[in-house]
């Protein structure tokens, strides 16, 4: 597969944001060169300023401007609440589901709905792929903290033993990490989980959690914990096409995105330049995971 035949999609959002914010990042979107944009409040229920009929609006429109939509289960269900919306957006008879859940997995396969396969549901084994495809799944997405090395031997037995389901990569963002019942950006302000008063609003791009040393170590995105640095593995497009790989996933932030999106589609043509900057935006950089070292670390900086 040549590099220009990789797929770029631009993930959920995973900040809270508010309803101007999201109308002004998609409405710039649809016009840039991605192929796949999924939709959605993948995070915390909580985060109600968008409805699932505001989301099939923008995703109609995307339609329109000619990308494949798809729209993002959460990724923790907590109540009888998130299953109500759960199955409200399992059944929204137009777009294709991210499950993000065995609960929206379970609903998907019962009604034969095809799906695409979030990176929670933690597939390492051409087994548990096989299971997934029996079910409908049609694209599924790599664990985060999945090495090159790893996943080009998952790739190769999957394809050996008949599975050709497309793969995604988590290729540009802040990686997530865990999902935990309670609110860290709520305890940060000293507010309960159901009385947070949405604080989380005021982190666009999440809540940086430093060491002593002032590193910046995790990222907090209310429910969810979140890397630090971001991922990019624009300098990998050409190797993930050869290993097989579809799909490469930018995650959303709130500044630079544009530039982000030119960037990894000049480097799936070739065209990057031999002394590209390391940071697209003003954040740093890792990608340990890819190299099969810790998820921090940057193999593009010198050694020491």
């Amino acid at each position: 597969m040549s590099s220009d035949s990789l797929q770029l999609a631009l993930g959920p959002v995973l900040f809270y944001w508010t309803r101007e914010r999201y109308a002004d990042f998609y409405r710039e979107a649809a016009g840039w060169p991605v192929e796949i944009v999924t939709l959605g409040e993948s995070v915390c229920s909580r985060r109600r300023d968008m409805k699932l009929d505001d989301w099939l609006g923008i995703g109609r429109e995307l339609t329109q401007s000619g990308k494949q939509v798809v729209l993002a289960s959460q990724t923790l269900i907590e109540s009888e609440a998130d299953l109500r919306d759960l199955r409200k957006l399992c059944d929204n008879g137009e777009f294709t589901i991210e499950a993000n859940d065995q609960s929206a997995l379970q609903r998907l396969a019962a009604a034969r709905l095809p799906f695409v396969a979030g990176a929670a549901l933690n597939l390492y084994n051409p087994a548990s792929i096989g299971v997934m495809a029996r079910a409908g799944m049609r694209r599924w997405q790599a664990p985060v903290e999945m090495s090159r090395s790893d996943l080009t031997r998952l790739l190769a037995d999957s394809k050996a033993e008949g599975l050709d389901q497309p793969c995604e990569v988590f290729a540009y963002g802040h990686l997530p990490l865990a999902w935990s019942s309670r609110c860290f950006t709520a305890r940060r302000h000293q507010k309960p989980k159901d009385r947070c008063m949405f604080v989380c609003q005021k982190y666009p791009e999440g809540l940086a959690l430093r060491s002593q040393e002032s590193k910046e170590v995790f990222t907090l995105n209310g429910i969810q914990t979140l890397s630090g640095a971001c991922q990019d593995l624009r300098h990998e497009v050409s190797d993930m096409a050869a290993m097989g790989v579809a799909v490469a996933r930018l995650s959303p932030r709130a500044e630079g995105m544009a530039e982000v999106v030119a960037a990894f589609d000049a480097a799936r043509r070739g065209e990057l330049p031999a002394a590209d900057p390391l940071a697209l935006v003003d954040a740093e950089v890792c990608d340990g995971y890819w190299f099969g070292r810790p998820g921090m670390d940057n193999s593009r900086l010198p050694a020491g």
